[in-house]
């Protein structure tokens, strides 16, 4: 059953996506200058928030619960942002990776503005297409 699941989840996008930004956020965090552990713990947590909150809500059978954990994923990718950018300002950190990361980032929270919103629209969740149920 475990496996099962993984691989429907491993089949989004967007959770390959946000895997992708947690290990190069861990090698931003690796190059980080001494007495920068708060930017690092944050920016850890919030990387690691994303692809969780995105294997939470696949694992979700309602519509609206879906659409909360990936928005809470959204939240923790925009999280991840402002720490690339105090990061950029402060001059600690290389400015290819965090605009990869960046790039990244902005792929994976249009992705996740579209599933949310995709989840929002009416529907009865029974594949019919129609947005009511069928007799």
């Amino acid at each position: 059953m475990a496996r099962r699941c993984n691989s429907t989840i491993e089949k989004l996008e967007v959770y390959q996506r946000a895997i992708d930004f947690v290990a190069l956020a861990d090698e931003i965090v690796t190059r980080l200058p001494k007495g920068r552990a708060y930017l690092a713990d944050q920016l850890q947590r919030a990387a690691t928030s994303v692809p969780l909150n995105i294997a939470e809500g696949a694992g979700e059978y309602s519509r609206n619960d879906k659409a909360r954990f990936y928005r809470m994923a959204k939240r923790s990718a925009t999280e991840c942002a402002a720490v690339l950018d105090v990061c950029r300002r402060l001059e600690i950190a290389d400015p290819q990776l965090l605009e990869s990361g960046r790039d990244l980032l902005l792929r994976v929270v249009s992705m996740l503005i579209s599933l949310a919103r995709r989840l929002s629209q009416p529907g009865t969740g029974r594949g019919t297409g129609t947005g009511r149920e069928q007799d």
